[in-house]
């Protein structure tokens, strides 16, 4: 997908050097109680700290995790006033001491999972975790001092953080390990969806699973995530990709991006991975979880080939409910694995993705299905518990 001089020129106007350095007053989606509407209301926002950046967010998307968080799934982790969101992009208002490699002005995505670049995880080429700025649903606050930068217009009363970014608001503040800078020219609404779906689904494929041309694919739930997983699996050439969801509207748009056949496990009379064993003369080489639920995560494993079947687990698990396998199923020769983030180390390797989807070689488009103001947010959200959305892309 191309792009023009305009993506690069269009947005200077929404950052001011007049603000470098002051409190600013923006509107946000601030959330007050679990499932509770996000109230779309001015806010304070506090300069970036030591090691921080302010952004001015230009475009944000709902993704899954921001659903369950805001209906409250996780009870440990819900601490209100709250400003969730982390798929977006936006422009550098400013940068607080100690930043070197962020500049103001600079087209960026944030990112959940940080890379600091400096400790003993990020350095290993085994994970793409941080030690300090890793994914973490239950931190709430900024590292450097642990407060907010986030207050309430009348009483400057803390508005809590959410996965290292919360994007559902005009400004944000964030590590500046989780700021990733991209090319000026990438088209930033469709960049927003590197900040978790596309990144998360397609990585798995292309650095968890390192699928090969030729090889077979079945992917559980059709979400964004899913889907990019698909789209992950097209681009390496994979010969069958077997797309499993139980909403018959997914069929054509995995379709469109990629599934070379569709299963309703609804319209079966027996498991999910007799009828895939059956279709792939003993199941296919790799299977992707992406709904979230045990039972199908179960399905998945089973649909995998035995001796050389891997199933990869993206789907977020609120239920306190173990891995349904017995060990000895493992003796079989399939394996397991998790993926945070498709293993992208998110600073280092995320800015040569963006440029790959530039090129085309990954195709975005497809992905945003709906658009809508952000005022209209708790719009959005109802399109996404309706199954209708894939990403409904906010400009704010």
């Amino acid at each position: 997908m191309g792009s023009s001089d305009n993506h690069m020129n269009s947005y200077h106007h929404t950052i001011s050097s007049e603000t470098i350095g002051k409190v600013i007053t923006c509107k946000a989606a601030v959330a007050y109680g679990a499932g509770q509407p996000l109230v779309v209301e001015e806010i304070l926002v506090d300069p970036p700290g030591n090691k921080e950046v302010r952004i001015r967010i230009l475009f944000t998307s709902i993704c899954h995790t921001d659903l369950g968080a805001w209906q409250g799934e996780n009870e440990a982790q819900r601490v209100y006033p709250r400003i969730f969101g982390h798929e977006a992009s936006g422009v550098v208002e400013s940068v607080g001491e100690g930043v070197g490699d962020i500049e103001v002005g600079d087209h960026v995505v944030p990112i959940f999972n940080g890379e600091c670049g400096e400790c003993g995880y990020c350095k290993s080429e085994k994970t793409n975790l941080c030690e300090t700025y890793r994914v973490n649903p239950f931190k709430s606050t900024m590292i450097g001092d642990g407060k907010c930068r986030f207050r309430t217009k009348d009483g400057g009363k803390p508005i809590y953080h959410f996965l290292n970014t919360s994007t559902f608001t005009e400004y944000t503040v964030l590590d500046s390990a989780c700021v990733v800078k991209i090319d000026s020219k990438a088209p930033l609404p469709t960049m927003t969806l590197l900040s978790c779906g596309v990144s998360t689904g397609l990585g798995a494929v292309w650095n968890t699973a390192n699928v090969q041309a030729g090889a077979s694919v079945a992917v559980f739930g059709l979400g964004a995530v899913g889907l990019a997983v698909v789209e992950g699996a097209r681009a390496r050439g994979a010969s069958r990709i077997i797309g499993v969801d139980i909403n018959p509207d997914k069929q054509l748009k995995g379709q469109a991006i990629g599934i070379t056949d569709f299963i309703n496990p609804k319209d079966l009379d027996q498991p999910v991975h007799q009828i895939i064993r059956e279709m792939t003369d003993g199941g296919v080489q790799y299977s992707f979880e992406c709904a979230g639920n045990l039972d199908v995560l179960r399905e998945a494993f089973l649909s995998t080939h035995d001796g050389w079947g891997l199933t990869v687990i993206l789907g977020i698990h609120p239920t306190p409910r173990l891995l349904p396998i017995h060990p000895m199923e493992l003796f079989d020769g399939r394996r397991m694995v998790g993926s945070v983030f498709g293993d992208f180390k998110g600073k280092s390797q995320l800015p040569h993705f963006a440029n790959q989807c530039m090129n085309g070689e990954v195709k975005l488009d497809e992905f945003i299905t709906h658009e809508l103001p952000f005022t209209k947010i708790n719009e959005a959200f109802e399109l996404l518990i309706d199954g209708k959305s894939l990403r409904c892309l906010l400009h704010l």
